[in-house]
């Protein structure tokens, strides 16, 4: 055991060069926006007229010498990037269905839906005019992206002050945003005013809108809508005026007394987010309900289904924070609001559009989901276009777990088989890619879908398997103590997971991020050997290197667990399961396709040997991973 030895202290050296102690909180500077918004929305029209302010803070060491804002709703436009992608994908065959007809790769949301729309049903954003500190400002409108030249730079660490006016229309019903939705909800307002790209630290993320994902700047938002009295709307926020209001938002036994005119002013304010939505309809139904800290709000139209489901749903969700706020991080702001809308399922701050008429069960896992990106999207703001993974499959391994531990119809062998088994599919198909590649570049969007939702859980599930699963947990609640506001990357989250467990995971990094290299391990031969004593080879059959679980069972029922660590690792994660005897061995140097485990049991008393007997490991061909006598 000499060389386990010397590994544990090079790890101890390791960790202790340039550590930040817990208590040290990281830091990165960013950028601050505050937006004060006037929108006025013409519903017969399906037009409106928007003012906008926007307080813009320089906080990095940088002269900028021109800013970009996103026009996202420009992609709702015949021959648009948006468009042309889609099209373009639906050419690709991933399959047959069960019917045998052909399985395109076009996100069914948008299709070609797209090149079909007429002048009134595209969706658009104008800048009219432009100011920066009072003097009027040139800009080049670049399809989804406005390029503004400066007249004077904005030096490092100050902040100006820009004003616009603007016009947009909404579109049909198109990937998250638009008007008259499948189950009726009139309008589903995302991505609905021009918005400040994110800078940072790896420069402008001026990225054009094909219909995945997003990055913004933190910052304060006040907005008045202005709209016909008979809509109901709900947002991002706190409602400001809700005496003036009600349905819904006025205090218990408040007189609502509304102004008079056609329209109503609604007053939203919401503080550190970084994005803003809104949706409303006439038949919108308003009902709360109150968790730990927090109120929840949930918009839906009255049916059949929604009498029961939404209610009931209502209900499920203290239960669930619950579990979220002890394996995840408390919720920081004080409402939060599930609105029926859009065509799918979409997260923003504060709020979620979610489509509504399906079975109860169906509703809270969609429910689940979306909130949950709250934390990752929300808070941690990690950026979405470079790394999906960090957002969609932290949240949907999140989900996972809150689903397996709040439901009890939950059918699942462990709370994230369905993810593994996406990822074996994902691998199966030939369409992988590695997890590093932009959102917006991923060939297909099968291949998107599966890394970003399923290999990113299996990412997280898996190091749980690396460096056990109590580091993992707690290095989740280290991770969102440290980071929440920060938008970190993958370093930051592996540097907490290293300094949670003791454990080196830069190779775990570089293998799951940077490549499609796989995991196969299998027994290869088991033999008493000259001094009598079991001799269990194992293969690396795959390139991708691994610590091993290997679990002896004795005909007699006797068990005992026998682990290998990675060279790689520097450590080894702590015995998970007290009951079993364990023995740590030598650490298996990645260069090596095999490994010996020597064992005193005779061969002849072996009953079963299991490599990964909990199924975390993400091998690909798991026939070869036991052998019964």
């Amino acid at each position: 055991m000499k060389h386990m030895s010397v590994v544990k202290g090079l790890m101890v050296c390791l960790l202790a060069v340039g550590v930040v102690p817990a208590q040290a909180q990281p830091d990165r500077w960013q950028q601050r926006v505050k937006y004060v918004m006037d929108v006025n929305v013409d519903a017969t029209t399906n037009r409106f007229t928007g003012k906008q302010k926007l307080e813009y803070t320089n906080n990095s060491p940088d002269t900028l010498y021109k800013v970009f804002y996103h026009l996202y709703w420009n992609a709702f436009q015949p021959g648009s990037m948006m468009d042309v992608r889609s099209r373009e994908l639906g050419k690709i065959v991933i399959g047959r269905d069960s019917k045998g007809n052909e399985r395109r790769d076009w996100d069914y949301r948008v299709a070609d839906k797209i090149s079909k729309f007429t002048p009134e049903q595209t969706g658009y954003q104008h800048v009219l005019s432009l100011k920066r500190d009072g003097v009027p400002q040139s800009f080049n409108m670049l399809e989804t992206i406005l390029e503004v030249p400066l007249k004077k730079p904005i030096l490092p660490h100050s902040t100006t002050t820009f004003e616009m006016e603007f016009e947009a229309q909404v579109p049909v019903q198109t990937r998250r945003s638009g008007r008259n939705n499948s189950e009726g909800v009139d309008y589903s307002m995302a991505q609905w005013y021009p918005k400040m790209c994110e800078y940072d630290y790896e420069g402008w993320h001026a990225t054009p809108y094909i219909a995945r994902e997003f990055y913004g700047v933190w910052g304060d938002y006040d907005v008045k809508i202005a709209m016909d009295k008979k809509f109901v709307i709900a947002a991002t926020g706190y409602l400001q005026n809700p005496n003036q209001i009600g349905y819904g938002y006025e205090m218990m036994g408040t007189k609502v007394i509304r102004p008079a005119g056609e329209k109503l002013n609604w007053h939203f304010i919401a503080n550190n987010v970084h994005d803003f939505v809104w949706a409303a309809d006439p038949d919108y139904k308003h009902i709360t309900q109150q968790v730990d800290g927090f109120v929840a709000h949930f918009f839906y139209i009255e049916n059949d289904i929604t009498k029961d489901t939404w209610p009931a749903f209502a209900k499920m969700i203290p239960r669930a924070y619950e579990y979220i706020k002890a394996h995840y991080g408390p919720y920081p702001y004080k409402s939060f609001s599930f609105i029926q809308g859009g065509d799918g399922g979409m997260e923003y701050p504060m709020a979620t559009l979610i489509m509504g008429n399906g079975k109860l069960e169906g509703l809270y896992g969609l429910g689940v989901h979306e909130w949950m990106h709250s934390w990752y999207q929300g808070m941690l703001g990690t950026n979405e276009s470079l790394y999906p993974w960090m957002d969609e499959g932290f949240t949907t391994f999140a989900e996972n777990n809150v689903l397996y531990h709040t439901l009890d119809s939950t059918r699942e062998a462990f709370a994230q088989e369905s993810s593994y088994n996406g990822y074996f599919n994902l691998v199966k198909s030939g369409y992988e890619e590695p997890m590093s590649t932009h959102a917006d570049h991923f060939k297909t969007n099968y291949g998107y879908t599966q890394t970003a939702y399923n290999k990113g859980a299996v990412f997280l599930e898996q190091l749980g398997y690396v460096i056990g699963t109590e580091n993992r947990d707690k290095g989740l609640l280290r991770y969102y103590a440290d980071w929440r506001f920060k938008h970190p990357n993958p370093n930051d989250f592996i540097r907490e997971m290293e300094k949670e467990s003791g454990i080196a995971l830069d190779w775990y990094k570089q293998y799951l991020l940077y490549s499609v290299k796989h995991i196969d391990y299998g027994i290869d031969t088991v033999y008493t050997n000259d001094n009598n004593k079991t001799v269990i080879r194992l293969r690396r059959i795959d390139d991708f290197p691994m610590p091993v679980d290997l679990l002896v069972t004795t005909k007699a029922g006797k068990q005992t667990m026998h682990y290998v660590p990675l060279s790689l690792m520097y450590g080894s994660k702590p015995n998970e399961n007290g009951n079993i005897m364990r023995t740590v061995h030598e650490a298996w140097r990645w260069t090596s396709p095999t490994y010996d485990v020597v064992i005193d049991t005779p061969l002849n008393e072996l009953g079963e040997i299991v490599i990964d007997p909990g199924l975390r490991m993400a091998d690909i061909n798991r026939s070869n991973n036991i052998l019964k006598f």
